[in-house]
């Protein structure tokens, strides 16, 4: 036996039984005895019955699974994964933490100042029709800026639920691809740390876009502050959303209740997107779920998570 294989046995079995202290976590909240129904709800993976190659770069496999790529993202594995072969395309797909507040706050704190003193002046109005126009008062950003934060939240679930959750075409290679290297990557491993937030060169071309199509629409003072709260916005559901994988809230908190949906979302509810949307403070999980009635019940049973602080979430 090589030692590529051994490597690849031994990942197998730090799988199995990363899988096994999952399932075996699984309480009825009465009797405290696993119910089967509970635990076939929730990804298994298998020892040896893997359809893709670890050693290999996934970027390019996934797309020839077909039917079985639905399947297979949602069976969790606590391993990293490769996406690409090349060096500078798969250090561009990850990021540490503290690079997203690093890049984009000094550029919230500069565009929030210039947008209030822009504001300020009392020159911007928006133009309802080519013969009236509303002044937009000099006191607005604050409200502005919160209205930014919650059309991202919005936006950002709806991507979320109708673009990161479809379920591709099972001919279409490109799509599976496509839907892998988006979001089914954090669904398969979702302990890499390293792929939590997203990567700021690649958050720039999306983030430049909301900007360019806000200018285009808008005056510049109101469309820079609704752009700059969205920005912010966008930062505080990141660095949740890594809090969430990783931190340890106290038990009965605001947090503590995020972590237990995200929990469930990532081994209960894998191909759901409705349960997810709880990051920015202040709304709750079933804000949205519920306007759209797509709210899912938290049922009564224990998760394992990274976090053994927390391996006790309802």
């Amino acid at each position: 036996m090589n030692r590529d294989e051994s490597h690849h046995i031994k990942h197998d079995h730090e799988d199995q039984a990363f899988l096994n202290c999952s399932n075996s976590s699984v309480l009825d909240s009465e009797t405290e005895e696993e119910d089967p129904r509970k635990i076939t709800r929730l990804s298994i993976v298998l020892s040896g019955q893997d359809l893709v190659d670890w050693r290999k770069p996934l970027g390019w496999q996934v797309g020839y699974l077909g039917e079985k790529y639905d399947t297979w993202v949602h069976q969790p594995v606590d391993r990293p994964i490769r996406l690409f072969g090349n060096d500078f395309f798969e250090a561009n797909t990850k990021t540490s933490w503290y690079m997203v507040p690093i890049v984009w706050m000094p550029l919230v704190i500069y565009l929030s100042w210039y947008c209030y003193t822009l504001l300020a002046q009392e020159r911007t109005r928006l133009f309802i029709t080519s013969d009236y126009s509303i002044l937009v008062h000099k006191y607005s950003f604050p409200f502005i800026f919160m209205f930014g934060m919650f059309l991202w939240s919005f936006i950002e679930y709806c991507i979320h639920r109708f673009v990161f959750h479809m379920r591709p075409p099972a001919h279409n290679y490109y799509l599976i691809m496509l839907h892998f290297l988006l979001h089914g990557q954090h669904h398969k491993s979702p302990f890499d740390g390293s792929r939590l937030v997203f990567p700021p060169s690649l958050a720039a071309i999306v983030i430049g876009a909301f900007y360019l199509i806000l200018r285009q629409m808008l005056p510049e003072g109101l469309g820079t502050s609704l752009f700059v709260g969205g920005l912010c916005g966008y930062v505080v559901y990141d660095m949740i959303h890594y809090y969430l994988h990783y931190g340890s809230p106290r038990k009965g908190s605001y947090l503590y209740g995020l972590k237990a949906y995200h929990v469930k979302h990532h081994f209960e509810h894998q191909r759901a997107g409705e349960d997810m949307r709880f990051e920015m403070p202040g709304i709750r999980a079933s804000l949205y779920t519920n306007e759209l009635k797509t709210s899912a019940r938290l049922s009564e049973y224990k998760m394992f998570t990274v976090n053994n602080n927390n391996s006790d979430l309802l």
